[in-house]
């Protein structure tokens, strides 16, 4: 008998974790060997614990998106990441997927679908969400928003700035200095072509960037 897919879980909600591990346990030929509740613990358990797939929520406390991809990368090259997000945004998943997951999911998926993304990106596959497949594929046809331009610092920023955060608090809350805020602020409006604070505000809300948890 072939050996389970083993699993490692990372969220920061501890009813998520209880849901996610009860599904995969529908699947006989699906194992979690481990359950991580930020992104160190995450990057301690990957160089620890042996596993096929990395099922992480986007938004946690230490690194998480994009960066925690990354440095899982760096850790183990050849262990699938698969987001598993309340985030039904084809933005979020184009970076996510370009810093090298393996698949993108929204948690309003059925039960089914999660445990056919983890078979499949277990497999060496990538695995998006048809919601969000569809729309990367009307957006290649029309052409990407503004903020696709920015980097992932940017976006970072203009998130936080959305939010109310100042300057300084940007720079505390990111450990950088002022002026790279600054400069990231300034480049940021630069591209959007937006003028001022209540303007940016605007645009963050139209394409609803405001409640993402950053890359």
């Amino acid at each position: 008998m072939p050996s389970a897919t083993r699993i490692l879980l990372a969220d920061d909600h501890r009813v998520v974790l209880k849901g996610v591990r009860q599904v995969l346990a529908l699947a006989d030929d699906i194992e979690v060997v481990g359950e991580c509740l930020d992104g160190w613990q995450a990057l301690a358990r990957v160089r620890d614990t042996p596993a096929d797939v990395l099922v992480s929520d986007v938004g946690m406390p230490g690194p998480h998106g994009v960066e925690l991809v990354r440095r899982v990368r760096e850790a183990q090259p050849r262990l699938p990441v698969l987001m598993f997000t309340m985030h039904a945004d084809k933005q979020l998943a184009t970076r996510l997927l370009r810093a090298g997951a393996a698949g993108y999911l929204t948690k309003d998926c059925e039960p089914e679908e999660l445990i056919a993304a983890v078979r499949r990106t277990a497999r060496g596959q990538r695995y998006v969400d048809p919601e969000i497949s569809a729309r990367m594929l009307l957006e290649a046809a029309d052409g990407a928003p503004p903020h696709a331009r920015l980097s992932n610092r940017e976006l970072e920023v203009l998130t936080l700035l959305a939010r109310g955060r100042t300057v300084t608090g940007i720079a505390q809350e990111l450990r950088l200095s002022v002026k790279t805020v600054s400069t990231h602020k300034a480049r940021l409006m630069q591209k959007l072509q937006i003028e001022s604070g209540a303007e940016l505000v605007r645009y963050a809300l139209q394409h609803q960037i405001v409640g993402w948890n950053t890359p």
